[in-house]
């Protein structure tokens, strides 16, 4: 690897850490990660606060490997000691916001795309994708400019995985719940408790158990995690509304979980969205093998990113950790940077090279 990629890659992820990126916010960092582009000779494309770029001898003929990461952040939490956005160096980390999550791929995966960006050997092209919106899950990120990056057959999502391979990832779908009852006076034996017709739906989220379970995320998981019912002390409530999160994996799709919950639960189900879907690549796919070779082990991640949101075979790896993700004084180590570098650029060659 070429120092001056890293070194490149080191200065653009401490700019981008100086400008304040909330999602919705990123104007600013889309506007730095166009002008890192742009000044050496990448023609880049935008649309809102979404940039991305395609290999300079792009050959439509040939099939696309997306390489994306997102460069929003989540707000500083309160119990930082340093300033969140002033990239600071310090016993071989760097700290600063969105340093980890998601700072790091993006700027090794944007120097990956470099170090591949003149090749004329290659057997598919490259499209890099620096994306909005992926803390919230927003409709302006990668799922508003997938249609624009031609002809995509695999992904790699960079998020912080230590550079190990998440083959598989959990989807999310939130339900909104009513359970029906009928108002009465609390003194007199009248009306219908709500809450107490939601008891058992309640209870059967907590029991039940899906019949097909995923070889690298386990089991689909529910949790019932907020309730609001009765509107005073002496009034029987005739509504109890509860929310739950479901955590799906890649056994079921999501209209598959919705059906089956349905024909258990009485009370009425409502999903906020089926669009968070659960992902996986097959262990045989030439990107997975790559990574085997490399010493890289395979897992199943719990958290959800924009591969959620791609409809392809996708691969979540990237430099960094994803317990430092949305911590106070969040930073990663100056060798992870490096290593996530070499790392992506080793992957892709024997993938994508003649």
């Amino acid at each position: 690897m070429n120092n001056t990629l890293y070194q490149d890659a080191l200065a653009l992820l401490q700019q981008l850490i100086s400008i304040q990126s909330f999602s919705r916010e990123e104007a600013g960092t889309a506007e730095a990660i166009a002008q890192f582009l742009q000044t050496r000779g990448v023609e880049i494309h935008r649309q809102q606060n979404n940039v991305w770029a395609f290999n300079k001898h792009y050959n439509p003929a040939l099939p696309t490997v997306l390489l994306n990461s997102h460069h929003d952040t989540v707000k500083p939490h309160p119990s930082w000691t340093f300033d969140p956005f002033t990239p600071t160096v310090q016993d071989g980390k760097l700290i600063g916001l969105g340093s980890n999550d998601a700072g790091g791929c993006l700027v090794s995966l944007i120097a990956t795309f470099l170090h591949f960006y003149e090749r004329q050997d290659l057997t598919y092209n490259l499209v890099l994708a620096a994306t909005a919106e992926e803390e919230i899950s927003g409709r302006n990120g990668i799922e508003l400019v997938y249609p624009e990056l031609s002809a995509v057959e695999f992904a790699i999502v960079g998020e912080p995985t230590q550079m190990h391979l998440a083959v598989a990832e959990k989807g999310l779908m939130v339900l909104d719940c009513i359970a029906h009852g009928q108002g009465g006076h609390a003194a007199r034996e009248e009306g219908v408790n709500a809450i107490y017709e939601a008891l058992p739906d309640i209870e059967w989220f907590r029991t039940f158990r899906f019949p097909k379970e995923s070889s690298f995320l386990g089991p689909v998981k529910m949790s019932v995690t907020i309730i609001q019912a009765g509107s005073q002390h002496n009034v029987v409530p005739d509504q109890c509304k509860f929310t739950v999160d479901v955590r799906m994996t890649d056994a079921y799709q999501p209209e598959e979980v919705l059906s089956i919950i349905r024909e258990h639960v009485k009370s009425e189900v409502t999903p906020r969205s089926t669009r968070l879907r659960p992902s996986s690549i097959d262990r045989e796919h030439p990107i997975v093998q790559s990574g085997i070779r490399l010493g890289r082990n395979l897992y199943g991640s719990p958290t959800t990113s924009d591969q959620a949101l791609l409809s392809i075979p996708s691969l979540k790896i990237g430099p960094g950790d994803s317990a430092r993700s949305h911590t106070a004084d969040e930073y990663i180590y100056l060798s992870e940077l490096e290593e996530g570098i070499q790392l992506y650029i080793e992957l892709l060659t024997p993938v994508i090279t003649a």
